[in-house]
């Protein structure tokens, strides 16, 4: 009487594992935007974001905040490193895939890294938003016209 009811387990405990396996599968392959909102929500309380995108595998963000400054998340498991990306401190070039960006980050160097987006479109708006984020300061004066 006993075989039974140890079968019954073992088949209810592979079901088990086999459901939890297909929902993290899923939830790894949907970007989870939603906490990634509420992580640099927390981060940087001050900032309103007007757009997130994310790269194609998923485990960075990129945000363009209300006031023309951009932000950047990157996921180590269940939560993210949020940066505030400074003007000037970011260098970008173009991916040799041209769906991505290469991008430097002169005060957080870790974060450094060739990022691919699901398409070149993307890449080309986020790189208009860490362009956004620059404070250009030039030499050249304007002359005044007579």
């Amino acid at each position: 009487m006993v075989w039974p009811i140890v079968i019954l387990c073992m088949l209810l405990a592979g079901t088990f594992y086999m459901r939890m396996k297909e929902r993290a599968d899923k939830d790894r392959q949907e970007p989870d935007t939603g906490s990634a909102i509420l992580d640099f929500g927390r981060a940087f309380p001050g900032e309103a974001i007007r757009a997130i995108h994310a790269t194609a595998d998923e485990k960075a963000y990129f945000v363009r905040l209300h006031d023309g400054k951009a932000g950047f998340m990157a996921s180590h498991g269940n939560h993210f490193v949020c940066h505030l990306i400074e003007p000037g401190k970011v260098n970008v070039s173009n991916a040799p895939s041209g769906r991505g960006l290469v991008v430097h980050f002169a005060d957080f160097t870790s974060l450094d890294g060739v990022y691919e987006f699901a398409s070149p479109a993307v890449a080309a708006e986020v790189s208009l938003w860490l362009l956004g984020s620059f404070s250009p300061q030039s030499e050249i004066r304007a002359v005044p016209a007579n």
